[in-house]
């Protein structure tokens, strides 16, 4: 049976400054892309049946400098909406309320777009799980997309809540395996690269 892989995209701006970053599409550093490039060797050597790429051009084009080509690109592995707080980091939105702020425990505020909650985020990365199911018996599925998406996608594929992403760490230019033992959904490896 296949695993299904998370690869998150390489930096941005936005990435290494700590700045929430859902709607705003941002291109690669000049790092960013060489992580990127440094993942395809490791990427060649899976029997890829499917790759499916959030619609942002950081997640595509980590994907074709990984040696990835996209089956599909997918709606559903777009980041989780910050509404007001996209741009702004934890730090400066933690400032602002008073009190520390966490993406993990607490809402998201309306702003230029409605934001959007955690279980949203877990609805969305559901129908991309039971979507890549199908296609396991087919060979690996590579998920090409963002840090929050993806740890929510995890935290889903062990049958955890939402907020249990915050387990799983994802530098920007990593990716991790979602595997099976024993039929159970495991974590097989994590922020290789």
């Amino acid at each position: 049976m296949g695993e299904i892989l998370v690869l998150r995209h390489g930096a941005t701006e936005w990435s290494r400054s700590g700045q929430h970053t859902g709607v705003t599409d941002l291109p690669l550093l000049p790092e960013g892309e060489e992580r990127a490039r440094s993942l395809a060797p490791a990427l060649a050597e899976r029997h890829l049946a499917q790759v499916w790429v959030s619609p942002r051009e950081r997640a595509r084009r980590t994907a074709e400098l990984a040696g990835l080509t996209a089956t599909a690109v997918d709606e559903d592995l777009v980041e989780l909406d910050y509404g007001g707080y996209e741009g702004r980091t934890t730090a400066e939105i933690s400032e602002q309320l008073g009190h520390e702020w966490s993406v993990w425990r607490d809402p998201v505020v309306p702003g230029e777009t409605p934001g959007e909650t955690l279980a949203q985020v877990g609805e969305r990365v559901d129908r991309v799980l039971a979507r890549a199911r199908e296609h396991l018996d087919d060979g690996d599925v590579a998920l090409v997309a963002h840090g929050h998406v993806l740890r929510v996608l995890t935290a889903r594929w062990l049958g955890l809540e939402p907020s249990a992403g915050a387990l799983f760490a994802l530098p920007a230019g990593a990716y991790g395996v979602l595997g099976h033992e024993h039929a159970r959904p495991v974590l097989t490896g994590w922020a290789l690269g």
